[in-house]
């Protein structure tokens, strides 16, 4: 990996959505504010999960968000502020290597706050 993937940790951001519509506001929203580079919206996820005492099931979507690391805190607080659940989904995962050329994009449509 080259200087510009190294110096630039990035990450992906798992984050649930009630469905397609409240995604893709939460996605315009981050988009706008340069929290990420990218989110894609998958629709028709199915989670079940244990909430209020018993195993819930609910039909979701789920984003998939590509930014830089240090601009996690900013996203996570941005999700909370602006997403449907007490308690939203913001998980982060390192993005370990890729294609040089989309890092860098990544890189440059991402700002800092």
């Amino acid at each position: 990996m080259d200087s510009a993937s190294t110096t630039v940790p990035f990450i992906v951001v798992f984050v649930t959505v009630p469905n397609r519509e409240a995604g893709k506001k939460l996605a315009g929203s981050i988009i706008s504010e340069k929290l990420a580079a990218c989110v894609n919206i998958v629709p028709g996820v199915e989670s079940v999960y244990w909430w209020e005492e018993k195993v819930q099931s609910d039909a979701e979507a789920l984003l998939i968000i590509k930014t830089r690391e240090s601009l996690l805190d900013s996203l996570t607080e941005h999700v909370k502020a602006n997403h449907e659940y007490d308690v939203p989904e913001v998980i982060a995962l390192a993005i370990q290597g890729g294609n040089l050329k989309y890092l860098e994009w990544l890189k440059n449509s991402t700002g800092e706050n």
